[in-house]
């Protein structure tokens, strides 16, 4: 059990329960002392329930966030750090429903240029229980259920590596049960994606708003756990880190600054809309697709998205001067068979 004065019950009377124009933010001290009660499963469903859904009302501030992701770091995280230095890609764990899942394939295909890529997931988890990395991963035949010592491994021999949830975060994969109770997104949702098992410099995620993009920004600036170099956010489908197509924003933290800037995808050859990237079996489907476009099979509006997303990776870790560099160098791993290569050696891991 946790030590301290800050019980969930007595936050949730004298700071936050107050209503989302009235309650008070918590200092790091009282976020760090609450979550590390929720992590010893401590508080009683109902006042669990409640302290979520107050910090959802109110907005968590980045150095409530940054409390909870130091937290995590030391009481659940098991890091496993590759020789290579990837690009950790943190897309929302509760997955996609309704367009085809594009980072792996986008991962894989970075690999193959020369841009290391991490990525992780859980399994079906709540609110929308959808399809995430490892849905498609085990329906290409790539192991998914490692120890974080082999997902690191994986990285290095494979250039492309994944980190399963319940395997490097055990603590917040323990949560499952009760945020399905809640039926809402909680700041769970949020931190887990910000776990970065590999220890990797350059972290990339997606986002609705702008301010959002800010909040993870200032989060990880707000950490005294991580050290992240590097942090680039863009308007993702379905909140994944799969670019939504038309005019789309892009966030890049670095050295303390925030620079955005819009880039309209059908200069960058992803013209069609979001409709046109939807599938009927998500997981299946997104295999398929996937393999087709490595091997250079297919030739469509998913290959425009696949490269575009691959090229984000590469720009996202700096190996390109422009997103117009990345594609390049993503159309060329593609011609050259590189990237059938990567997922061949992904399947044989």
């Amino acid at each position: 059990m946790a030590t301290g004065e800050w019980t969930l019950k007595r936050l949730m009377t004298e700071v936050v329960g107050s209503g989302h124009k009235s309650a008070d933010d918590m200092t790091p001290a009282q976020a760090r002392e609450a979550f590390e009660r929720i992590l010893a499963g401590e508080p009683d469903q109902t006042t669990l329930g409640a302290f979520w859904l107050a910090n959802r009302w109110k907005r968590n501030t980045p150095e409530e966030l940054g409390a909870y992701i130091d937290v995590m770091a030391e009481q659940s995280v098991e890091f496993a750090e590759p020789d290579a230095d990837p690009v950790d890609c943190g897309a929302n764990y509760d997955g996609k429903s309704r367009t085809a899942v594009l980072g792996v394939g986008a991962g894989l295909l970075a690999a193959a240029a020369g841009t290391p890529v991490v990525t992780h997931s859980g399994d079906r988890v709540p609110t929308q229980k959808g399809v995430a990395y490892k849905h498609v991963l085990d329906a290409l035949g790539v192991r998914t259920e490692l120890s974080p010592e082999s997902s690191a491994s994986m990285v290095d021999d494979v250039g492309f590596g994944f980190y399963y949830q319940p395997a490097f975060n055990p603590g917040i994969d323990a949560l499952n049960d009760r945020r399905d109770q809640m039926g809402v997104r909680t700041f769970v949702n949020t931190i887990e994606t910000l776990a970065n098992p590999a220890g990797a410099n350059v972290h990339l995620g997606s986002f609705y708003h702008l301010p959002y993009a800010k909040r993870i920004i200032d989060t990880y600036g707000a950490s005294e756990r991580y050290e992240i170099d590097r942090v680039v956010m863009f308007q993702g489908m379905e909140g994944y880190d799969d670019v939504r197509p038309g005019s789309t924003t892009v966030a890049v933290g670095a050295n303390g600054e925030l620079d955005d800037f819009t880039i309209e995808t059908a200069e960058y050859g992803m013209a069609m809309t979001e409709d046109d990237l939807a599938v009927d079996d998500v997981a299946e489907a997104s295999a398929a697709i996937t393999e087709a476009v490595l091997s250079g099979e297919r030739d469509d509006a998913f290959a425009d998205a696949i490269a575009l997303n691959a090229a984000l990776r590469i720009f996202a870790r700096d190996d390109a001067a422009s997103i117009d560099e990345g594609l390049r160098m993503a159309q060329v791993a593609i011609e050259d068979g590189s990237a059938s290569a990567v997922l061949e050696a992904a399947q044989e891991f």
